[in-house]
C-alpha cells in the first residue's frame, strides 16, 4: 500500500504534465520567434482528437506495427516511475537504476525503428537509421554523464543519488557537475528531436528523424507514440533537474512538503524549457552528417566529467 499510492501519483502526475511541457515549449518558442504559436494546451486536444479517430494499418504491416505504439508508450511510463520526481524515493527505485532507465528507453526507441521498418516504406527506413546511428553515441555520453553523479553517492540507484544530492547541493557548483549537465543536456536535445539535431515541426524528408519512423502512424496508435514522446522528454528533464539541482525536493512521498517538492519540480521544469527554448531559436537545423559531432562533444564532456571525479 505505502508503494502503490506514490507509484499512482507520480504516474499520474507523468501523465499529466508530459503533454503541458510540450505546449508550453511550442508556445515560448513561437513568442520567441514573434508568432502567436498554438494555445499551451494544444497537446491536450490533440491527444484527445487522435484517440477518437479510426487507424489506416498498411496491407504490409505486421504485428510489429501494432504493438509498437504500446511499448513506446509503457516503457516511458515504466521509466517514470524509476526516478524522483517530487520525492527523493521513487516508487519503482528498487527495480532498476541508471542501466535500467537507460535500456528501457532504449527498447522504445528500438521498437519504434522496428515499426518505420515493418511497411517497408522507404521513409521509415530513413527514419529508422538514423535514429539508430544517433542513438549509438547518445546511449554512452547519457551514461557516462549519470555515472559522474551516481559515483559521488556510491550507488547506481537514482533514489540514492538524489538522497546523496540533496545533502550535499552545494555540488552543483564544481567542474564535473557542470560537465555531466552540459553532456546530458545535449542528449536531451537529441532524443527529444530538438533543434539542432531534429526539427519535429516539419516532414522535410532530407531532414526528419523522429516523423519518419511515424508517418504510417494514425488515430490511436498515433497518440499513443505521441503521449510517449512527450513522457520521454519529460523524464529526461526530471533526471537533468533532480540529479544535479535537486532543491526542494521532499524526503517520501508523505511528508508535508510534498506540495513545496512539486512547486520546485514545476519551477526547475519550466527552467529547462526555457533553455531549450533558447537553443532552438538560436540554432539552425545541422546537417544531418554534422550531428554525430555534437554528440560526440556530449560524450566528451562526459568522459572529462566523469575523470574529473577521480582527480580532484
Amino acid at each position: 500500500m505505502n508503494v502503490i499510492f506514490p507509484a499512482l501519483a507520480q504516474l499520474l502526475l507523468f501523465l499529466i504534465i508530459s503533454p503541458l511541457v510540450t505546449g508550453v515549449i511550442r508556445t515560448m518558442k513561437a513568442r520567441f520567434q514573434t508568432r502567436r504559436g498554438p494555445r499551451v494546451w494544444q497537446p491536450y486536444l490533440d491527444l484527445h482528437k487522435l484517440l477518437r479517430k479510426g487507424m489506416i494499418i498498411p496491407d504490409t504491416a505486421s504485428w510489429l506495427f501494432s504493438v509498437t505504439p504500446y511499448v513506446v508508450f509503457l516503457t516511458a511510463a515504466m521509466v517514470s516511475l524509476m526516478i524522483p520526481m517530487v520525492a527523493t524515493e521513487a516508487p519503482l527505485s528498487l527495480f532498476g537504476g541508471v542501466l535500467a532507465v537507460v535500456y528501457l528507453l532504449a527498447l522504445g526507441r528500438f521498437f519504434l525503428a522496428l515499426g518505420g521498418l515493418d511497411t517497408g516504406s522507404s521513409f521509415g527506413g530513413l527514419g529508422s537509421s538514423r535514429e539508430m546511428t544517433i542513438s549509438a553515441i547518445a546511449e554512452p555520453a547519457m551514461m557516462v554523464a549519470i555515472f559522474t553523479v551516481a559515483i559521488a553517492a556510491n550507488s547506481t540507484n537514482l533514489s540514492e543519488v538524489a538522497k546523496s544530492a540533496v545533502g550535499q547541493s552545494w555540488r552543483f557548483l564544481a567542474p564535473s557537475q557542470m560537465l555531466a549537465f552540459g553532456a546530458l543536456f545535449i542528449v536531451l536535445i537529441a532524443e527529444t528531436g530538438r533543434i539542432p539535431v531534429d526539427n519535429p515541426a516539419t516532414h522535410l524528408e532530407l531532414t526528419m528523424i523522429h516523423e519518419a519512423m511515424i508517418l504510417e502512424y494514425s488515430g490511436p496508435y498515433l497518440a499513443l507514440i505521441e503521449w510517449g514522446a512527450s513522457l520521454k522528454q519529460l523524464v529526461l528533464i526530471t533526471l537533468l533537474v533532480n540529479t544535479f539541482f535537486p532543491f526542494g525536493l521532499s524526503s517520501d512521498w508523505h511528508s508535508p512538503g510534498i506540495a513545496i517538492g512539486l512547486g520546485f519540480y514545476l519551477i526547475k521544469v519550466l527552467i529547462i524549457c526555457c533553455l531549450i527554448v533558447l537553443v532552438e531559436t538560436t540554432n539552425a537545423k545541422m546537417r544531418l552528417f554534422r550531428v554525430p559531432e555534437l554528440l560526440a562533444v556530449a560524450f566528451i564532456l562526459g568522459a572529462l566529467a566523469l575523470i574529473s571525479t577521480f582527480l580532484f
